[in-house]
């Protein structure tokens, strides 16, 4: 029999060994056998019956834990079995953890380390209570929008929702010992920099190495979330136009529903620690979406890919969005921006793990890259100091004027924004003095003056 991932032969012992055995215990648990070759042929150990009692104690000594030490016996020759077991809290050897993957023993360092020893103890970054910030900092617009979507998405009840803020950050599990939990700060306070430093999401338009413009979406997660892809598919691209008979067609180079998911997944699953902010790099015929973050203790880019159970990196945050309806908490999300990629006709993305940061590459549907006579993409606002709702403000407008009687909600489904963007759009065109309301709010129709 060959060595394998539980199972090592040794022809003598060596404290070294015991590096071996934290490895097992750290992993699935295992089994060394003193006494043998590399192929498992037994060939005896001295002193075996010495051994049988120095082993454990050394062990227990060493690591602090118990493994049993077994005198096997094989025609004229005693070897010692030693079964480990796996232990459910990190295991050291003079202070170094060590691992067993594969067949090989690894020591963890860095991140490696650090998402081992969180898997390990359970604890978790985003439920840590803070003190620098109350109940009563955090922002109505964070709370506003979050029982918007957690009722539209059906995961609360009206009657879950018609509650203070403070209930209901109890009934989200958001507060321990009577203060706020990080989570709590970072996806309802206005300022979650002052909680983790880099907590916001950029976005840039590049050409090459050249940046052409770029932006940063600040306030809570929730108002992230809200905002960004509507920034990212009004400023960042523009669509190729067709019609389909007498209707009007608009095709994106990049599937939205897969971008929704990768950039709600980056900002849920970022190491918010490292104050580095999840980063959205667009170009003509890619955009990357990276955020600072481990894939969960023993999983490759294979496990991710694949089947896999839910594990967020950031648990309470995760809930918070699966309430609002932002995510779904199967697992699913690899799979469904896989799927939304394919139904639009693009590839499927690629993805790209460097030590403590993922990073999502899209490639663009060729038929949907829209560019000038020069050949470069050209954007559809100008850069940095534009508004976000000139472009919005157009596409308003054409809808209205197709069907005067538009309501809030057509015009949501129609231009794939939030509720509140339109609205602030609308404010906009009512102030300039371009659009005006008739009638009743129920039964009234919109008035385009030229």
């Amino acid at each position: 029999m060959k060595e394998s991932q539980n199972i090592e032969w040794k022809e003598s012992w060596r404290d070294e060994y015991l590096k071996w055995i934290c490895g097992f215990a750290n992993a699935q648990g295992g089994k060394i056998y003193i006494g043998t070759r590399d192929d498992g042929t037994v060939i005896g150990v001295k002193n075996a019956k010495r051994l049988l009692d120095d082993l454990p104690n050394k062990i227990q000594s060493k690591l602090g834990i118990v493994a049993d030490v077994n005198l096997l016996t094989q025609g004229e020759h005693e070897y010692i079995e030693i079964v480990v077991s796996p232990w459910a809290f990190p295991v050291n050897y003079d202070g170094a953890y060590y691992y067993r993957s594969g067949s090989t023993k690894q020591l963890l360092r860095g991140n490696a380390l650090t998402s081992f020893l969180m898997e390990k103890t359970g604890l978790k970054w985003d439920a840590a209570t803070i003190t620098n910030v109350d109940a009563e900092d955090l922002d109505k617009e964070s709370f506003d929008i979050f029982r918007r979507e957690a009722l539209r998405s059906g995961r609360m009840t009206k009657e879950d929702l018609d509650i203070s803020n403070a209930e209901l950050l109890e009934k989200l599990d958001l507060i321990a010992d009577g203060k706020l939990k990080r989570a709590a700060a970072l996806c309802f306070y206005r300022q979650p920099e002052k909680v983790s430093g880099g907590c916001y999401v950029k976005v840039g338009k590049f050409e090459g190495s050249e940046i052409l413009y770029q932006d940063e979406v600040h306030g809570s997660l929730i108002i992230m979330a809200d905002r960004v892809i509507d920034l990212i598919y009004l400023k960042y691209l523009k669509a190729a136009i067709s019609y389909h008979k007498d209707t009007r067609v608009e095709t994106y180079p990049f599937a939205r529903e897969a971008v929704r998911e990768a950039v709600f997944n980056a900002i849920i699953h970022c190491n918010w620690a490292e104050n580095v902010p999840v980063q959205i790099r667009i170009e003509d015929e890619v955009m990357y979406v990276s955020n600072c973050s481990m894939l969960p203790f023993g999983w490759t880019v294979e496990t991710l890919l694949g089947s896999h159970v839910s594990k967020p990196y950031n648990p309470d945050i995760a809930r918070i969005f699966y309430r609002a309806g932002y995510i779904e908490n199967w697992g699913r999300g690899i799979q469904k921006i896989r799927e939304a990629c394919v139904a639009h006709g693009t590839e499927e993305p690629e993805y790209i793990v460097h030590g403590g940061d993922i990073m999502v590459k899209f490639k663009a549907l060729q038929s949907a890259i829209v560019t000038d006579s020069k050949g470069s993409n050209e954007p559809i606002s100008e850069p940095i100091d534009e508004p976000l709702e000139e472009t919005l403000e157009q596409k308003i407008l054409n809808c209205i004027a197709s069907n005067p009687n538009i309501t809030y909600d057509m015009m949501v489904e129609e231009l794939l924004v939030s509720r509140s963007t339109i609205k602030r759009s609308i404010a906009k065109l009512t102030e300039s003095g371009c659009l005006v309301r008739k009638g009743s709010r129920r039964y009234g129709y919109w008035e385009i003056i030229d």
